[in-house]
């Protein structure tokens, strides 16, 4: 393994900014202030996000022979994650997310899979090298579940360490997506629909934590939004605040914090200590504009967060 080595599979998006006065009622028509473009994906701002940090990152994922497709290529290799992985399809166009950002930095949006439901089982096997060389594999929902699973699969098999973000959240979960991730890492509304409990008080987060625990999740990091986040493990269940920011746009925060959650991992980092420094990235974020573009990198940071100790 080399230190710092990740390797993600997952999807990639264009995201497609809207910055509106308040998210839109079903039925209704808004006057939008600007909107922009951007690269974007679960997946895809997970591996630049660890990149960013200086992380080794692979990216695996399927996008379309377009101009979005051809644009994200070029995209991951300024980042610095590794493209050998990255296949392109002619049977769908790339995947899209249409984002609307109000006032307050809230966001709503719809996501159009696209080339991303393409990504094979037999894409991911091929990756199997650049995953057994990894120190953490980092998967998410946005793929097909098979595809997920495989991956996860194979991480286990070759003795890597997963990183599961049940995101998008999906009631019917197979049981083996928590057997199979060493940490589990969702946040408070698919926490609630995974378990089917609520999350109003800090017990109550700690109790949920401990079911998907139950459902055979190894850690779990549960994000919690501006309060910073929740590690629940064989050790316990410690909180880990966040920075303080104005809040400009919340877009990516939580692909933020995975990223870097998995970049200080590979690095050699406690499960706390990772949690705690991703929380402090995923602030960081949400005071700029953009998704990718909000992401710090290492030299943005103060020198406490570079190192592990």
């Amino acid at each position: 393994m080399n230190a710092g080595s990740i390797v993600v599979v997952g999807a990639s998006m264009l995201d497609l900014i809207s910055y509106v006065p308040r998210l839109p009622v079903p039925g209704e028509t808004l006057h939008g202030s600007s909107f922009r473009m951007g690269y974007g994906g679960k997946g895809a701002n997970q591996a630049v996000m660890a990149a960013k940090l200086g992380s080794s990152v692979t990216m695996v994922v399927k996008l379309g022979t377009d101009v979005f497709g051809d644009g994200t290529v070029e995209n991951f290799r300024e980042q610095g994650v590794d493209t050998t992985h990255v296949h392109q399809t002619s049977a769908a166009f790339s995947g899209v997310a249409p984002i609307a950002v109000d006032e307050e930095g809230r966001n709503a949006i719809i996501i159009v899979a696209g080339a991303n439901d393409h990504l094979g089982i037999e894409d991911v096997e091929a990756a199997r090298p650049a995953i057994a060389a990894a120190n953490v594999v980092v998967c998410q929902l946005e793929i097909p579940i098979d595809v997920t699973l495989a991956a996860l699969r194979i991480a286990r098999e070759e003795g890597v360490q997963t990183i599961l973000n049940p995101a998008p959240a999906r009631t019917d979960l197979p049981a083996e997506a928590y057997t199979l991730a060493d940490i589990f890492c969702p946040n408070e509304p698919e926490t609630e629909l995974l378990t089917g409990g609520t999350l109003h008080t800090p017990d109550q987060a700690i109790q949920q934590a401990e079911v998907l625990r139950r459902y055979g999740a190894g850690a779990v990091v549960l994000t919690l939004g501006e309060r910073g986040c929740l590690v629940v493990d064989d050790e316990g269940a410690t909180t880990f605040p966040s920075d303080e920011v104005e809040v400009v746009d919340t877009t990516g925060a939580g692909d933020a914090f995975v990223g870097s959650l998995a970049h200080y991992l590979g690095r050699g980092a406690t499960t706390r200590q990772a949690a705690a420094r991703a929380s402090k990235v995923a602030s960081f974020s949400v005071a700029y504009r953009g998704t990718q573009t909000s992401f710090p990198e290492a030299a943005d940071l103060p020198m406490d967060m570079h190192g592990v100790d």
